[in-house]
């Protein structure tokens, strides 16, 4: 199995886990915290996740559009270099270019690419993704 298809997968495991446990538990503050925390510390590294709260990883190939430069959630801008870097960062692989690459080795989300994304919600930066998409609350 590719690394995209196994972190989709792992999005797909930890979703179904945490449907079942957020309703229950975002009322706990201890509880918030820990999501915020545990998301910060496995989302970062993996995906380049920039906790906008509102992650649509599963529609951007596995990758966190929030490291495009330009924060665009439909992208690219179209300053994509002819090596298929980034306009403003020269050195770094465009996040359009990335995502459109992975979302066609993903297994589920296989025209997720496609769906236009609404604005980025800055009042939820620095929240719970899974607690804003399963319905919870994120007030701590």
């Amino acid at each position: 199995m590719n690394k995209v298809r196994l972190l989709e997968f792992t999005y797909l495991f930890c979703l179904k886990i945490l449907s079942r446990l957020v309703p229950v538990l975002s009322e706990k503050r201890p509880f918030i915290g820990f999501m915020v925390a545990s998301e910060k510390a496995l989302k970062k590294p993996l995906f380049g996740c920039q906790m906008c709260g509102q992650c649509i990883l599963h529609y951007t190939g596995m990758v966190c559009p929030m490291g495009c430069p330009k924060n665009l959630r439909n992208g690219p801008c179209g300053g994509v270099r002819s090596d298929g870097n980034c306009e403003i960062k020269p050195n770094m692989k465009c996040t359009w270019v990335r995502a459109w690459d992975n979302s066609t080795q993903m297994m589920v989300f296989t025209e997720s690419i496609e769906k236009i994304q609404t604005e980025l919600d800055h009042s939820l930066s620095g929240t719970s993704a899974w607690i804003n998409e399963l319905g919870g609350g994120n007030d701590e």
